[in-house]
């Protein structure tokens, strides 16, 4: 893997070595000569590495040698990154006032001229290292080049949930299937209370998609009153399908979509199919089973009895790259997907390699898309992909290399269309690839949000700004927006306030997988062991952790636990790892089951993030955790037995995010005032909290999620001036008009979203505050709302409202037609006010006739809105 990272890693050290932070460090530690001499050197190394990128298919030992070079860069890093430790350690010391001494002795255990000789020692020797490395690469004649050809343009970005125009050459696929789920007895096993139609074809053929176009097809909304889509992938997991089905029945029955979901996993397998059946029992339904991989005919048979209930007509609908899972699970004839026409294929290239009619003024490239079309085999995906790559660019040269690049000809298993997809990889920016390596430590149909990848993506340094000094979240936000343009990422939305969701193609994360081996790997059953050059790991398996499959490897630098249930179990590989891995910068040990977390922790100077979610043992965290000065992201959240917070939380100077669930009733407020970074705060089933704060003032919060706190009685809204984002949940105590502002206090929220709030009659006269900035309002299950005030037609930028289960609620202000920014409009659990605003008939139908998205009790758009409610969640606790 490491040809591929190491222009990035080097031009990454190269922009700290010119920093002032190190220039200074290194004079202080009279490392300065040493740490210029790794200067020069790499600056030189770094004009022949295109070069050698380039070469190193050709010659075996210029792969070597990049590999050197990243591990030496790496190294280094982790060495020179200890300035920046020792610099936030000073500037505590120094802002701890009165405390200085004590906050000193806190950071006393290193001996200063102990450490000066270390980090002296070490430097010396990463210098002697590239020294050695840049000598030898004398030998391959590399040339120098100074630019990176293979940059592509961002095309321009849509963000449409469904867009069935952009789908070609499926329309006769589509209309056999919804014949199949429309005849009244299909052909098959006998059984006519359930009819499973198989969809089964290559990977990246649209599968999905045109189960998708099926789905929503609105002649399906007429024939079943239950749709349901669950996503299986991987693991046939039994209990887990039947959560997914009962979760998305209720999301699909009428009247009960935005009900709070109980949790299901705490019910055993009896109670899970009890509700299982009642759920679908007397319901003609449909339901998707997406991406089967398991061919256990025992599961599948167990899962079926299970699914035969309710009204005659039942459907099943399963995509499968399998023809031995479909014709095993099938009572129909599979539905064989072939590859699109080359006309299709030549048609969808065509759309996004250019601009709609750009392609007349340049035949001769159309003609080179017609000989790159053959090579994509009629797979809409590599079709995609290689247009995306294309796009904008109109240099011949460019073209012919993509049509006759050497990377077709890779071995790869029978249909693989891996080729297709690396070529489009290979052509992405250096800075761009290690971000996407990355994908590969999560599973398949893993929902990333916009903070689970700057967290990651920042921990490591990866996120450089382009231009000025942008913010990290700013700039994440533009490399998923160019892997988006490039097709590889699917099911994105935009949820507003820089909130977004997505996924990764099941063939884009085969190669993440792919690229990423060696120094990124996924543990699981079949790991025997852990190579020494590897750096991040992640873990999937419970049953695949021991000591001795960690005994190789030094350099980690990540460990992640990506699924939910899955963590570690064992304090002494716990220990271990802490001992270990000094350079770790991420440390996620999320569902774990520990009860105490080691004192060692605090000698984890690099880490950057610390996930400790839903772990139900620990009671307390040792008070050396507030030495990680670099830490910016700490999550607490679902720690159910955590007693109180660390003493000297405030010394966490980095901190951005922080995410709690404690049994303490009162909070530091001294603490939180320190935390100057801090710009997303999240308090969930904190049962003691009445208060969160009186007199602390954190100026720098732009998000706060309070939820399920039952004694909270009043949200201190005057104390966060730059608050954009607001989530309150089931906190049943809490009056949202107690101790806030006048009306006339200014606010910066963009964002409102109010679910269970019992005590609301109506809406605090405080978001009038909010009146220039306001975009997104959500009311969900408010039962004693009653009124919407007047003044809510004077939110000038009001982009979107939706209403659910406000049953109380009768009437909309008379003003509505004065909300001219107002896009998107849902009402539904209002029984008098869906009356009032039907179209056409309705007396508020004038009101609201103008808004161009709206839907009045729509269980297809309660649906959706729904699943945008679950990733908004999950973003901020991602």
């Amino acid at each position: 893997m490491a040809e591929y990272f190491v222009l990035d890693i080097a031009e990454s050290l190269l922009g700290k070595l010119a920093s002032s932070v190190y220039g200074q460090a290194s004079r202080a530690y009279d490392v300065y000569e040493d740490v210029q001499g790794i200067k020069d050197t790499l600056s030189i190394v770094k004009g022949v590495l295109l070069d050698a990128e380039e070469k190193r298919e050709q010659q075996h030992g210029l792969r070597e040698w990049l590999s050197q070079i990243q591990n030496v860069c790496l190294d280094a890093e982790d060495i020179l990154d200890g300035f920046q430790c020792q610099n936030l350690r000073k500037q505590v010391v120094k802002a701890s006032g009165t405390t200085r001494m004590k906050v000193g002795h806190f950071f006393s255990s290193s001996n200063s001229l102990l450490l000066r000789f270390k980090m002296a020692r070490q430097i010396k020797y990463i210098r002697h290292r590239l020294d050695k490395i840049a000598a030898d690469g004398n030998k391959f004649g590399l040339q120098r080049i100074h630019a990176d050809h293979r940059l592509v343009q961002r095309r321009e970005m849509t963000y449409s949930y469904v867009d069935a125009s952009g789908v070609i050459g499926r329309e006769k696929d589509k209309e056999a299937i919804l014949k199949l789920l429309m005849q009244p007895h299909p052909l098959g096993d006998g059984d006519k209370s359930l009819c499973v139609i198989p969809l089964v074809g290559i990977g990246g053929l649209g599968k999905t998609t045109l189960a998708k176009l099926v789905f929503n097809d609105k002649r399906m909304d007429e024939l079943f009153k239950l749709k349901i889509w669950v996503c299986v992938s991987d693991d046939f997991d039994i209990r887990q399908i039947i959560i997914k089905i009962i979760n998305s029945a209720s999301a699909s029955a009428p009247n009960i979509a935005f009900a709070h979901q109980e949790n299901l996993n705490s019910l055993d397998i009896e109670q899970l199919q009890s509700r299982l059946r009642h759920k679908l029992s007397s319901q003609k339904y449909l339901l998707v089973l997406d991406d089967i991989w398991s061919d256990d005919r025992t599961k599948w048979i167990e899962l079926k009895d299970l699914l035969k209930v309710g009204a005659v007509g039942n459907k099943i609908i399963v995509t499968t790259r399998s023809n031995t899972i479909a014709s095993m699970m099938g009572t129909v004839t599979p539905y064989v997907l072939e590859g699109l026409s080359m006309e299709n294929c030549l048609s969808l290239f065509v759309k996004w390699a250019f601009k709609e009619g750009e392609e007349t003024k340049y035949p001769n490239l159309v003609e080179i898309g017609k000989e790159i079309v053959k090579k994509c085999r009629g797979v809409p995906l590599a079709v995609r992909t290689l247009g995306s790559s294309l796009f904008l660019n109109f240099n011949l040269e460019r073209w012919k290399f993509v049509r006759d690049h050497e990377i077709w000809n890779l071995k790869q298993k029978k249909d693989d269309i891996l080729p297709a997809l690396k070529l489009s990889y290979d052509q992405m920016p250096s800075y761009l690839r290690l971000c996407f390596a990355y994908f590969s430590l999560f599973p398949k149909d893993f929902c990333f949000s916009d903070a689970c990848v700057t967290d990651l993506w920042g921990a490591h340094g990866l996120l450089r700004s382009p231009v000025g000094s942008q913010k990290i979240e700013n700039i994440s936000r533009l490399y998923i927006d160019e892997l988006r343009s490039r097709s590889f990422l699917e099911d994105f939305e935009d949820l507003g306030a820089h909130l977004y969701c997505f996924k990764v193609h099941d063939l884009v994360h085969d190669l993440a997988l792919y690229i990423a081996k060696g120094e990124l790997v996924v543990v699981n059953s079949h790991t025997s062991n852990i190579p020494g050059q590897v750096r991040h790991l992640s873990v999937v398996e419970n049953d695949s952790l021991s000591n001795a499959l960690f005994y190789k490897s030094r350099r980690v630098r990540t460990i992640l636990f990506p699924i939910h249930g899955v963590g570690v179990d064992s304090e002494s590989l716990l220990y271990t790892w802490i001992t270990r891995y000094k350079y770790l910068r991420v440390l996620s040990l999320s569902d774990s089951r520990i009860e105490t977390l080691p004192n060692s922790i605090g000698k984890l100077e690099h880490l950057r993030a610390l996930c400790l979610e839903n772990n139900r043992k620990i009671k307390r965290l040792p008070h050396s955790i507030c030495k990680l000065q670099n830490l910016k992201f700490l999550s607490l959240r679902g720690c159910m037995e955590l007693e109180t917070l660390p003493k000297g939380l405030g010394m966490l100077v980095s901190l951005q995010r922080l995410l709690i669930t404690t049994k303490q009733s009162i909070l530091p407020e001294d603490e939180f005032a320190s935390l100057n970074n801090l710009h997303t705060l999240s308090f969930e089933y904190c049962d003691n909290l009445k208060f969160l704060f009186r007199r602390a003032q954190l100026t720098s919060l732009k998000v706060l999620l309070v939820q399920s706190c039952g004694c909270l009685e009043s949200l201190p809204l005057h104390i966060l001036p730059k608050l954009e984002v607001l989530f309150v949940i089931r906190c049943m105590t809490l009056n949202l008009s107690l101790n806030c502002e006048s009306p006339n206090h200014s606010l910066r929220m963009k964002l409102l979203h109010l679910e269970h709030c019992p005590r609301q009659q109506t809406l605090p006269q405080w978001i009038q505050g909010a009146a220039d900035t306001l975009q997104r309002l959500f009311i969900l299950n408010c039962d004693s709302l009653e009124v919407l005030p007047e003044w809510l037609t004077r939110m000038s930028h009001l982009k979107m409202l939706h209403i659910f289960n406000c049953p109380q609620l009768l009437s909309l202000p008379n003003d509505m037609h004065s909300l001219t920014a107002l896009e998107d409009l849902s009402i539904d659990g209002c029984p008098e006010l869906c009356r009032k605003c039907e179209p056409q008939s309705g007396e508020y139908w004038s009101f609201i006739s103008h808004i161009k998205r709206f839907s009045i009790g729509e269980t297809r758009e309660e649906k959706l809105l729904f699943r945008m409610r679950s990733q908004l969640r999950l973003r901020l606790r991602n």
